[in-house]
Parts: C-alpha cells; sequence; structure tokens
C-alpha cells in the first residue's frame, strides 16, 4: 500500500498535512530481509496508476526482487492512512482503503506460484487472509501440507477494520495451523481467539506449528517448539523445521526484550519477524533468533515509519550476542543503529 504518515500527532481530523511512504506487512518483511543481505522476492498485484509505480519503486529500492508483481488496470493500488499515535491508545486511528484493490483480487489463478514457492522461506499475513475470499483461498493453496513446499512462515497480524462484517477467528487458527512458524501477539490471541492465560494457552489451541512464537509486548516474546531428540533448532545448513509428532518433546524459550525509547509502533512486528527469519536462515540459535527479532523491531519503533535502516550485520550480532546482565542493560533510543559506541552503552540515559 500507499502509506500517508501525519506531520504531526493528533486525530486524523485535525492534521493537515501527510508525508507518502510505502507499507504492508509482507512487503516491510521483504525490505528489511533485503537489507539484511538476504534475497527477498515481493509477489503481489498493484494498480495501473502513479500509487502502484510508488510502491514497486519503493520495495525495489530496497533491493527486493519485484518482477512478478502484476500491475492490474482496472483496480487501484490500496492506501492507508494512521495517526501518530501508539495502537494501544485510545487515540490511535487506521483508515483503510484495500476495499476492491488490486491486491485484494489475488488468487491462485493469477499470482505466480512458481515464483512464490521458489523460496527457503514463505513469509504469509493475516492481513492478506483479511482482504478478500480468494486471497484466503489462495493462502489455503500455498500452506497445504507437501514436501515440497517452502518454510512456510505466518504472522496472525489481527487488523480488526480488515475483517469487518467477516469472522477472522476460524480463518486465520485454521492458516496459523498449517504453517511451520508462527508469529502473533498475546494480545491479539485474546482479540481473535479469546485465548487468555498465556504463551502455553496460545499454544494449546495451536498445537500443529514447529515454532510457535508469542510477542509479549514491551516484556519479550517466548518460543515454544518441540523436538524428537537432538538440538531443537536445527543446525546452520537446516532451514526447514517440520511440524514435530505429537509424542514430541515440548520446550520453551523467553528472551526478554531491551528499553527501548519508541517513536512509533507501525511495522515493529514485521521487522520482529525479519529479524527471526534472518537468524533463522542463518541457522543461529533459537535464543539469537529471538534476540534479532527484538533489535530488529527496535529499529523501527525508534522512527516514525512503517520501516527503518536495520543495525549492521556486526551490530546486531554483537548484541545479540551479550550476556545476560549486559542485554538487560541495553537502552536504544532513536539513532541507536548508527551508534559507533560499545553497543551496550549506546543511548544509555
Amino acid at each position: 500500500m500507499v502509506t500517508f504518515i501525519p506531520t504531526r500527532p493528533g486525530p486524523l481530523a485535525d492534521v493537515p498535512s501527510f508525508s507518502r511512504a510505502i507499507g504492508g506487512a509482507e512487503s516491510n518483511v521483504a525490505c528489511a530481509m533485503a537489507a539484511l543481505g538476504h534475497s527477498a522476492r515481493w509477489v503481489s498485484r498493484v494498480g495501473a496508476d502513479s500509487f502502484g509505480e510508488c510502491v514497486l519503486a519503493g520495495i525495489a529500492g530496497y533491493g527486493v526482487d519485484v518482477s512478478t508483481v502484476q500491475r492490474d488496470p482496472s483496480r487501484p493500488t490500496g492506501v492507508y492512512f494512521r495517526t501518530a499515535a501508539d495502537r494501544g491508545t485510545g487515540a490511535h486511528e487506521v483508515a483503510y482503503y484495500r476495499a476492491g484493490s488490486a491486491a485484494s483480487a489475488m488468487s491462485a489463478a493469477n499470482v505466480d506460484m512458481k515464483a512464490v514457492r521458489e523460496c527457503r522461506v514463505l513469509h504469509l499475513s493475516g492481513i492478506t487472509a483479511a482482504l478478500s475470499q480468494e486471497c484466503r483461498e489462495l493462502l489455503w493453496r500455498l500452506t497445504a501440507p507437501d514436501t515440497g513446499r517452502p518454510l512456510i512462515s505466518f504472522d496472525v497480524n489481527y487488523r480488526p477494520a480488515l475483517w469487518r462484517g467477516t469472522d477472522a477467528a476460524r480463518p486465520l487458527l485454521e492458516l496459523a495451523r498449517r504453517a511451520d512458524i508462527v508469529f502473533v501477539g498475546e494480545d491479539e490471541a485474546e482479540e481473535v481467539w479469546g485465548v487468555t492465560g498465556g504463551p502455553e494457552a496460545i499454544r494449546g489451541v495451536l498445537p500443529e506449528p514447529g515454532v510457535l512464537v508469542v510477542k509479549q509486548g514491551a516484556s519479550g516474546a517466548t518460543a515454544l517448539y518441540r523436538t524428537t531428540g537432538g538440538p531443537a533448532v536445527g543446525p546452520a545448513h537446516r532451514v526447514h523445521e517440520p511440524t514435530a509428532p505429537v509424542n514430541a518433546v515440548a520446550h520453551r524459550t523467553f528472551e526478554p526484550a531491551p528499553t527501548v525509547t519508541a517513536v512509533s509502533p507501525t511495522g515493529a512486528g514485521d521487522s520482529f519477524a525479519a529479524g527471526y527469519l534472518s537468524a533463522t536462515l542463518r541457522g543461529l540459535p533459537l535464543r539469537q533468533r529471538l534476540r534479532h527479532g527484538h533489535l530488529l523491531a527496535a529499529a523501527t519503533l525508534t522512527t516514525p515509519t512503517d520501516l527503518a535502516p536495520p543495525p549492521t550485520r556486526a551490530h546486531a550480532d554483537h548484541l545479540a550476542a551479550l550476556d545476560d546482565a549486559a542485554w538487560g542493560r541495553l537502552r536504544l533510543a532513536p539513532g541507536w543503529t548508527q551508534a559507533a559506541r560499545a553497543p551496550e552503552e549506546a543511548n544509555t540515559p
């Protein structure tokens, strides 16, 4: 989508002007992955209009392959407006204009399925599922059990405004159950499925995925995973973590988030997914995967836009390798990704 970001805080009715950017859950992840040095492809549809050209140019500017994105001459590119306020406050507003958009018409008949499947990791989102029945059917087909399919990553990304008049609970649950890695916020699991009681309760309704990552806001994130023996996370050459059998041993890893001086939360969940998936592709231990997720989320939290320049790989690796005490002392403020001082001391009050 094209995103319009207010030039000052306040209700949309009171904001006199906006700056233009690009946004979208899957494209955010693709851009972040490319910025982290991975090969990334974004497969979608945009309108044959100026906003579509803006989206393609912006995403391609990150080094993402957009060669299979189709231009729809009869449907527009989606746009949305948002306030600068935190999603957790009553002042936050999001206005979506996506009904009848080019992306909402995606289906297995008009999407390059070969291009979608030619990857090591296929990242999908519940936002796409919300756009139309055709989109839900496309995701259902992409998540179908198949020995040759790539690792399926699914971010629940529940957005009530996109599901008005449509039941979200069942399709999001069914899609999540077919994935290998699932990202879900503790708060959104309660909102969409009515699940309370923390990560273990969420695991109770999502027992199938090999890895379930529950984001717990500023406190951190918990990964629940299963293994039948040996290392819980495969060695560097193994990316695919197949769904474990029902008699697998269950494991739980919690990793606290560093203290962050947040500017805007929008896009932080997408950045978390990108950091986690990048570390997965690199074969890093699960704890490091969670920390890289936190660091990428912190990069976005400390900027006003949906995407932010990530820290260098060396900088992120250094931070992710800190001992628990040093990690707990981290204070990440705007500009931290460019800090040249010792990372554990940078931006510390």
